[in-house]
């Protein structure tokens, strides 16, 4: 398995070289080769892998010189982060590194012998996330070449340390591929840690005090995910003499109480990671870096690692406390998150809840654990990277050419602007309209709800679902309103390497709904199968193929009506203000005889909502869920 060692090397490898050259357009260029050859290359492992017939692959038996030296990776990331946190006056967050490493080590040198773990394992679930980090990850990259020109062009008071940028970049795309190709979790734990002080790095990349404050945040709440890692890893390799993900997973699935408690450890520290209640906030604060960052944090890769550990863990889920805490905890996240999303004009904001939303619902999925639950969740997984993506990159893109990410602001976007316009329409549609992936996967999450007697979760899922459809639906009104259409277009200065992340996102949104009845036949099945044994379609093949063709004409319609009246004169009307219009829509004559401006504005509830007092609320509640079912999961043990 040459090819997967490469994809987790070479990034890493990548990176200190980035941070060495000093000019801009050098350092792009080699961020394009460099960018294609990881786009490649997880194509090609995903090609001799189907070669192959797409079986489970465990290869690559490490020397002993590889474990030392990935045992002293996590001293050296101990190290950094304990550096950092004194640095900038946080020590007490730097335990949360010093402690789990010190275990590690411990178990590693003078705990008992373990088993002999392959490193590298491939399946369709390891294939998928490579292909999401390896396509998705790496047209972020491409497009943040542009995207930060135009940053610091706007930003003049930040330092300008592109080359820092691009190598925490790089650094974060390797550890990702190393965390989804390791089969040991003493492997998958520096991974883990990796990607935990990249998204630090990245969050405070301005040094400004609310980047600062935020990466901070971020950084403990994250640690204390891996510190879980840690201690599950540690009390499964001193009870089994195995740290192999599988061997746990096998024990789980099996039922035995040995793996109990290392399965809620592991499932805690997802939850951090893919951002759910209480943690969610180190993901809000993550819109502080500039919007590659929260494009890979949120989108591609950062948040599926936890999404990822818990698919993974799903077979041993259901009817345990571990799965009743996990969809408990996703589903509660699910609704909360997009009730909070309604009160948001910034739009960074509404994608970041959005995200955090969506997330819980894949997270609610795993601890059904389930096959149809999981059909729902790799679907939400899969559109949820590819639009989520599309739609952080263009609102980055919105905000230089516009100077603003208030969704107010981009009234009559289409007229204004009319490629971004158009990119983001496909985005928010791929999100939540009829009869696109991201909805037909919730139908599906729904059914399998109803199916299992989840009351609850099926409350989650609708009222969720509910309020997901109607802050869409205030943006989307937003890019096509006409009264602003009068007013001259604003200059596009989007750079080529925008314009290609951009157009090759949307191609794919579009492709996947196209073809989703090929990928849930020819790999979402099979892949079920792999992990549960057996399966049986949510959705039968004509029905999938008759949203296919729905979705054709929903395409269709609008393009052939552009094509239509592209060459047509558009003659603009006044509306009719009791005669009182002011030479145009954008302004009347009051009583007084004064000029005055119509505001055609959104209602956001922000009285009513108060997101930041509903977050707190949440969070107690939801840490208060975590402790208790922790504590019977251990007290179920002992």
């Amino acid at each position: 398995m040459g090819v997967a060692i490469f994809l987790v090397c070479f990034p890493l490898l990548v990176a200190p070289v980035m941070y060495l050259i000093p000019n801009d357009k050098v350092r792009g260029r080699v961020t394009y080769a460099c960018g294609a050859l990881i786009a490649a290359a997880a194509l090609c492992l995903t090609a001799c892998w189907a070669a192959g017939g797409m079986q489970v692959i465990e290869a690559y038996d490490p020397a002993a010189w590889v474990d030392h030296l990935i045992l002293a990776g996590e001293i050296v990331l101990a190290v950094i982060v304990t550096i950092l946190c004194f640095k900038y006056h946080r020590g007490v967050i730097s335990l949360l590194a010093i402690v789990p490493t010190a275990m590690i080590a411990f178990l590693e040198l003078r705990g008992p012998k373990l088993a002999e773990v392959n490193a590298i394992y491939v399946d369709h679930l390891s294939i998928l996330m490579c292909l999401i980090i390896g396509i998705i990850g790496v047209l972020i990259v491409v497009y943040a070449v542009g995207y930060m020109e135009g940053y610091h062009e706007h930003h003049t008071g930040f330092v300008n340390r592109k080359n820092y940028f691009f190598m925490v970049l790089f650094l974060f795309l390797g550890a990702m591929f190393g965390f989804v190709l390791s089969l040991s979790l003493l492997w998958i734990d520096l991974f883990w840690e990796i990607t935990s002080v990249c998204s630090f790095l990245l969050i405070g990349y301005t040094k400004t005090d609310e980047a600062i404050a935020n990466a901070f945040r971020a950084l403990w709440m994250n640690l204390l995910g891996g510190t879980a890692l840690a201690v599950g890893i540690v009390y499964l390799g001193y009870r089994t003499g195995n740290v192999a993900l599988q061997s746990l997973i096998s024990l789980g699935v099996a039922g035995r109480v040995i793996a109990v408690i290392p399965i809620a450890l592991i499932a805690f520290a997802a939850l951090t990671k893919a951002a759910q209640l209480p943690f969610s906030t180190w993901l809000m604060g993550a819109m502080v870096a500039p919007t590659p960052s929260s494009a890979l944090l949120h989108s591609a890769t950062m948040v599926k690692a936890g999404i990822y550990m818990l698919f993974r863990l799903a077979p041993a889920m259901p009817g345990t406390t571990t799965g009743m805490m996990v969809s408990l905890v996703g589903g509660f996240t699910f609704f909360m998150a997009s009730i909070m999303a309604i009160s948001q004009r910034d739009a960074k904001k509404v994608l970041a809840l959005s995200t955090i939303s969506n997330l819980g619902l894949m997270v609610a999925c795993a601890g059904v654990g389930r096959p149809e639950t999981i059909w729902a969740g790799i679907f939400l997984m899969l559109f949820h990277a590819v639009s989520k993506s599309l739609l952080f990159q263009d609102v980055g893109a919105t905000e230089n050419a516009t100077g603003s990410r208030n969704i107010e602001d981009m009234h009559g976007l289409m007229y204004r602007l009319p490629r971004l316009a158009i990119f983001m329409f496909v985005g928010i549609a791929g999100m939540y309209l009829a009869p696109f992936g991201m909805l037909i996967s919730k139908w599906s999450a729904l059914k399998a709800a109803v199916d299992n007697n989840n009351i609850i979760l099926v409350l989650f899922i609708a009222f969720g679902s509910a309020t997901t459809g109607f802050y869409w639906t205030k943006w989307m009104g937003k890019l096509i309103a006409f009264s602003h259409r009068s007013g001259q277009k604003e200059s596009d200065h989007m750079f080529p390497e925008e314009v290609l992340s951009l157009t090759v996102h949307a191609v794919l949104m579009i492709a996947l709904c196209v073809l989703l009845p090929l990928i849930s036949k020819a790999y979402v099945d099979p892949l079920l199968v792999e992990m549960f044994g057996t399966y049986t379609d949510v959705l039968s093949t004509s029905i999938l193929i008759m949203l296919v063709v729905t979705i054709c004409f929903v395409f269709a319609i609008p393009m052939l009506s552009m094509v239509y009246t592209r060459n047509l004169k558009m003659n603009m009307k006044l509306s009719y203000m009791s005669g009182i219009n002011a030479g145009n829509n954008k302004r009347f004559i009051d009583a007084m005889g004064d000029k005055k401006k119509i505001w055609l504005v959104n209602y956001y509830f922000e009285d009513f909502i108060q997101a930041d007092r509903m977050m707190r609320y949440s969070q107690i509640f939801a840490a208060a869920v975590l402790i208790i079912m922790i504590c019977v999961v251990i007290g179920g043990v002992l």
